[in-house]
């Protein structure tokens, strides 16, 4: 999402007309064919922008604030638009989603390194945006089980794939250290204005009942377990 701000029309070109491109290609074989293909387009809840309703379903308004999240709400409208003209594409608009493969410039891999890093050494900071913004975090396997669900499915549909709890990047961070034996994690976090981003959406909590209910999902791995799983990777590494 920050980086769209800085490149908007790579973000456009590569989450929007990218997913498009995919999509076109499935249906051109698909009617050269004659089989049927199927798709999944991994949406986003930055789509939702800063939403009205909390927790959000598969009919709240899309009103994205980033690049990212225009781009997103591109493909995700143009997914519905191909199943008009007989394309099985499904959509899961995934909240966020973590595991030890992130990139380390996303907070949530910044966050577990940085403590698995400070536990060992017992010392050094960490360098953090806004530490209130509030996401609904889940274990990123559970996420790939719903997809793969979604896409199994006879009948493609929109579906959103949440845990429907919200924790903030605080809560994020004082799980992460507490993982290590720190609590008083203040002592190592500095607060960087460059890493706050343009716009920041609140209120991201997704309500999962549909996938749930249609698809048989359920997710294995609360926050906590989540933020252990991540620190002890890098325990490991290091």
């Amino acid at each position: 999402v920050a980086a769209s701000w800085e490149n908007s029309l790579l973000s456009g070109q590569v989450t929007g007309l990218g997913a498009l491109t995919v999509m076109e290609a499935a249906l051109a074989v698909q009617n050269t064919t004659g089989k049927t293909v199927s798709v999944l387009q991994p949406s986003s809840a930055e789509m939702f922008g800063r939403p009205k309703v909390s927790p959000q379903d598969e009919n709240t308004a899309v009103a994205p604030v980033s690049p990212y999240g225009a781009a997103k709400a591109y493909a995700h409208f143009m997914a519905r638009s191909m199943r008009e003209v007989g394309l099985k594409v499904s959509t899961v608009i995934m909240y966020n989603h973590e595991s030890p493969r992130r990139p380390i410039d996303y907070v949530s891999r910044k966050i577990a390194m940085a403590a698995a890093r400070i536990g060992r050494d017992g010392a050094g900071v960490v360098e953090l945006g806004n530490l209130d913004a509030q996401r609904d975090w889940g274990w990123a396997p559970d996420y790939v089980d719903a997809m793969i669900r979604a896409l199994r499915f006879p009948v493609p549909d929109d579906y959103i794939v949440a845990t429907g709890v919200a924790h903030s990047v605080k809560d994020f961070v004082a799980a992460a250290f507490s993982r290590v034996g720190i609590t008083d994690w203040e002592n190592y976090v500095v607060i960087n204005p460059e890493f706050v981003r343009p716009v920041d959406p609140t209120n991201f909590v997704g309500n999962a009942i549909k996938a749930k209910e249609i698809l048989g999902w359920r997710p294995t791995l609360d926050f906590n377990g989540l933020v252990d799983k991540m620190v002890e990777f890098e325990l490991n590494a290091l």
